[in-house]
């Protein structure tokens, strides 16, 4: 006999194609503000999988990911249940802004409050509603501003589940994280949920790249999990794992010409960009403060001494890995 289940106040049953609404907050006017979530349950019990994005609402790439995935119909699985949240934060995405109206970080807000500000609300009714009832998240995000990230997940070394996981996700590179007070990962891992967090591209844009890296790794976890069945290539290279990172920022103010690209691999002392003045005065080097890889690079063209331009993380052999490399 399938197991029963429910979520937003509602029993799914097996087979059942379901569009929800999760009543967050209401306009001034009184009108509702409703997060869609949909619900697809297999005649089959098994894992349930949340697929979740827009936790800020100019993070388009994720949502740009689950949208594609709803529409191909790969939420639809042939046993469990998946469960497709594609904009979280609906008053940032109106406004194309990170935050809410009441300027918080959602993902800072957990695991939130019933009459708390605005985002501990979200928070709250998320934490209440939907986390306890599902197995497994991936959350996905991209940079902010104009700092655009590689293709990566980030997740705990230390956590074998975890690594498993993101290595079946098989991203270019796998990023050592650990968790952030009051973020929507550490308020799962909290109640023992495990969750993937996918970082790719950067605010207010659609990158092929980093969109397709997604639903590759929606299709391999999904295939795992014997939740459908694609026929997928084997993946040409390695995920390159990441033991630890820093950022490198701009020595001064000035018009910021990057060198390197995401994804490469540098030397320290290398050359990886210039700062330059309007005039053409004077120009500035930027050398590499570590050999390592490019993990995120910043995008805008006009820099202020001190911002963050370069991401460089330091890579470890995946054979060695152990909770002491971290």
């Amino acid at each position: 006999m399938a197991r029963k289940f429910y979520i937003l106040g509602k029993e799914i049953l097996p087979g059942q194609s379901v569009e929800l609404s999760m009543d967050v907050a209401k306009l001034h006017t009184h009108t509702p503000v409703q997060v869609p979530v949909f619900v697809e349950r297999s005649l089959k019990d098994g894992p349930i999988l949340l697929l979740m994005a827009g936790m800020h609402g100019d993070e388009i790439n994720g949502m740009e990911i689950i949208r594609r995935v709803i529409r191909k119909k790969w939420n639809k699985p042939i046993s469990g249940t998946i469960i497709c949240l594609p904009v979280f934060n609906i008053f940032g995405y109106l406004n194309l802004t990170r935050e809410l109206p009441d300027g918080r970080d959602l993902n800072r807000s957990f695991p939130g409050s019933k009459n708390g500000s605005l985002a501990s609300q979200f928070a709250y009714q998320f934490m209440n509603q939907i986390a306890p009832n599902v197995d497994i998240v991936i959350d996905f995000h991209t940079g902010s501003a104009q700092r655009s990230n590689i293709a990566q997940i980030r997740c705990l070394l230390s956590d074998p589940v975890s690594m498993e996981l993101a290595q079946v996700f098989n991203p270019p590179f796998i990023v050592h994280s650990g968790y952030i007070s009051k973020s929507v990962r550490e308020a799962l891992n909290k109640m023992g949920k495990k969750i993937l967090l996918f970082e790719g591209g950067k605010t207010n844009s659609i990158d092929e790249t980093i969109v397709e890296e997604g639903l590759l790794g929606i299709q391999r976890i999904l295939n795992h999990f014997h939740m459908k069945n694609f026929k997928l290539e084997q993946p040409e290279n390695d995920t390159i794992v990441i033991k630890s990172s820093k950022w490198l920022r701009a020595p001064q103010s000035g018009v910021f010409h990057a060198v390197a690209k995401n994804g490469q691999y540098v030397e320290k002392g290398e050359v990886i960009g210039y700062v330059s003045d309007p005039y053409g005065s004077s120009e500035r080097k930027i050398k590499s403060n570590s050999k390592g890889y490019i993990i995120c690079t910043n995008e805008a063209p006009l820099v202020n001494k001190g911002d963050a331009i370069f991401h460089i993380g330091s890579a470890m052999n995946i054979d060695k890995l152990k909770a002491s490399d971290l």
